[in-house]
This record gives C-alpha cells, sequence and structure tokens, in this order.
C-alpha cells in the first residue's frame, strides 16, 4: 500500500483477532505500530477515560487510530443487566470514542478507522447491546469524517462473521457451519482479511474515501 512505510500507527485491541492480524498487516507494511490493549504493548481498558488518555500521552503523535477493541455477549434482550449494558456500550462505543479523540489531538494529518459491524446495519437477535454500539460506531465515524475534514480522514469498517477467538468462544462448530451456509462465499472472514482493509483505507491509495461505512461480509448482507 502507498505512503504506509514509516506511519505512526495505533491499534487498540490489538492482542487477538482482528486487532493482532491488523498490527501485524502494518508492520508488513512498514509501519510503527503499537498494540493498545488489556494484554498489549501499552496496557489500557478503553472504558476508563484516564487510562485511555495516559495510554495516548504514551502513543504521542500519531498517523493512524484503528479503534478496534470490543466486548461481546450473547443474551436475550430481557436478560441484559443494567451493568452488562454499561459494560458493551462504554468498551464498544465510549471506548471508540475516547481513543479517537485523543488520536485527533496527536495528529496533523491523519486517519481514524473504527471497526464497526454488519450488527450495526441490520438487526441480529441475541445481541442488542453489541448491535446498538456497533451503530453508533458508524454514525460517529460519519461525524468524525464531517468535523476533521480535511485534515483527518475517518471511516468505519463493517465486518460479517469473522473467525476469531471471540467468534469461537460463542458459537459451537454446528453453529459456525450453519451460519457458512448463509454466506455466499460459504465461510467467515479470516482476520487477516479484514487487516488488508484497514491498511488500505490508512494509505494513500484510499485518500479520496471518508465518512463511508465499508461492508465486509463475504456477500451476507447482499
Amino acid at each position: 500500500m502507498k505512503g504506509l512505510a514509516g506511519k505512526r500507527v495505533a491499534v487498540t485491541g490489538g492482542s487477538s483477532g482482528i486487532g493482532a492480524a491488523t498490527v501485524a498487516r502494518f508492520r508488513e507494511e512498514g509501519a510503527e505500530v503499537v498494540s493498545i490493549a488489556l494484554d498489549g504493548e501499552i496496557e489500557c481498558d478503553v472504558a476508563d477515560p484516564e487510562q485511555v488518555a495516559a495510554a495516548f500521552d504514551r502513543v504521542g503523535d500519531l498517523d493512524v487510530l484503528v479503534a478496534n477493541a470490543g466486548i461481546s455477549l450473547r443474551h436475550h434482550f430481557l436478560d441484559i443487566t443494567e451493568d452488562e449494558w454499561r459494560r458493551v456500550l462504554d468498551v464498544n462505543l465510549g471506548g471508540v470514542f475516547r481513543c479517537a479523540q485523543q488520536a485527533a489531538r496527536r495528529m496533523d494529518d491523519g486517519v481514524i478507522l473504527m471497526t464497526a459491524s454488519t450488527n450495526g446495519l441490520s438487526g441480529h437477535a441475541l445481541y442488542a447491546d453489541y448491535n446498538a454500539s456497533k451503530a453508533g460506531v458508524i454514525l460517529l465515524a460519519r461525524t468524525l469524517a464531517r468535523e476533521l475534514a480535511p485534515r483527518i480522514r475517518v471511516n468505519a469498517v463493517c465486518p460479517g462473521y469473522v473467525l476469531t477467538p471471540m467468534q469461537e468462544a460463542e458459537y459451537t462448530p454446528e453453529m459456525l457451519a450453519a451460519v457458512d451456509a448463509t454466506i455466499p462465499l460459504g465461510r467467515h472472514a479470516q482476520p487477516e482479511e479484514v487487516a488488508a482493509l484497514f491498511a488500505f483505507l490508512a494509505s494513500d491509495d484510499a485518500s479520496y474515501i471518508t465518512g463511508a461505512a465499508i461492508t465486509i461480509d463475504g456477500g451476507e448482507t447482499a
């Protein structure tokens, strides 16, 4: 990708799944990458404003943020507790807000990318809190794209089913196979495929893309 070599990149949730694949891809492109996660190179709970501020103080000047940290709980709407609702929204939406704000303050010309989801585009049963958080991420990205332009580009990536440790923890092999049967390409995405999209969107090749919510779902939502 054009223009990624030597860029200073921060990836939240960078220790597993999509985040770990994204850290690896940007390093392959020659970028200087730091992972921010509960168990990352910089340890941080993105739900805690003080921890986020301290983490970005350590990062310093920044060219690219991939705000990817997120959690998911599979439960019926009527069973969601107040604490669960707050925690999912505070990590998935609040965490993206906090990290984007801290990153934007440290950028000249930069790129902010956010991990949303196809769950933020249409309803999925048993994930009311997660769905609401990801819908919020999409509108946050579109709003920041307008407010921070032309200095900073902002986009949301909306993966469908991705074969991550989080996904495998929630779904049995039979459930995974049933999902694959509904996807035109017949399989889950690999984390590396989503990481490749992040690398493209951060690169000079995507210099006219901002305010977009880009689906990468094997044709599921088609």
